[in-house]
């Protein structure tokens, strides 16, 4: 079997055509990665650099392994992150199967072989020696949605002040009347996820439910948005040093 990374270069007995379509399926293996976000960060495995490898053989299957910045690093966002990626993974244009992985982490036995069995956190924790789990993450990956909706609201409106917006104007203004921006396009996307309305002519700034926030409840309301972006930097500043002591990336 040709196994082929995403760095390795062609070996002159490889078939072209597979070697060729191989390497077209690690890139859209890559691609579809970058769908998936830690949640307490909001960012990407891939920006991240929790992307081990990634690895195609030429009946297309994928292996992919993950890696933690630490080896306690909590089990319950560790499995999200798992299955995430099998979903994107299998989903992704040529591949038959997928094969992801969480290496170096003292919970991946569990979190594989549950996320392997399509089973959930709660079954996969069941008598291991990770410890029981009392729930499934739909509610956990909702918490940190709205906390993201929360840190990217702060992305989006703090520029537009800085520029001499007045809360009157900012408590007034719609998505369509903001510039295009990578903040306000994830800004629309952690909205979708919550079922909140995300188009032009939608509030700009509203709470985690949907509500729109006025312009009396508007300081607060952006004092607690910064607060969750200052968490969400520290937190990744942590994460990336972290990353980089234990795998020198």
């Amino acid at each position: 079997m040709t196994v082929l990374s995403d760095t390795r270069v062609l070996g002159s007995n490889s078939n072209d055509a597979a070697a060729a379509s191989s390497l077209g399926t690690t890139a859209r293996v890559w691609e579809a990665l970058r769908a998936v976000r830690d949640p307490e960060l909001d960012t990407d495995v891939v920006s991240l650099d929790f992307v081990a490898s990634v690895e195609v053989s030429d009946t297309g299957v994928a292996h992919v392994s993950l890696r933690l910045p630490t080896y306690f690093c909590a089990p319950n966002f560790a499995f999200l992150m798992v299955a995430d990626a099998h979903d994107v993974v299998s989903a992704a244009e040529g591949v038959s199967r997928a094969d992801v992985v969480l290496i170096d982490h003292f919970a991946s036995d569990a979190i594989n072989t549950g996320v392997a069995a399509r089973a959930g956190f709660v079954s996969s924790m069941a008598g291991t020696e990770v410890g029981e789990a009392v729930a499934e993450l739909d509610e956990l990956r909702r918490t940190f949605t709205e906390r993201a909706l929360m840190a990217g609201t702060d992305l989006v409106v703090r520029p537009l002040m800085r520029q001499g917006a007045t809360p009157e104007q900012v408590a007034a203004m719609t998505l369509g009347e903001v510039p295009p921006s990578d903040d306000l396009r994830r800004l629309r996307a952690r909205r979708r996820e919550l079922g909140i309305p995300s188009e032009d002519t939608d509030p700009l700034v509203v709470d985690p439910t949907g509500r729109t926030v006025g312009v009396d409840a508007l300081p607060l309301h952006l004092r607690k948005a910064r607060s969750y972006q200052v968490g969400v930097d520290a937190n990744t500043s942590i994460c990336r040093g972290q990353l980089a002591a234990r795998y020198g990336v």
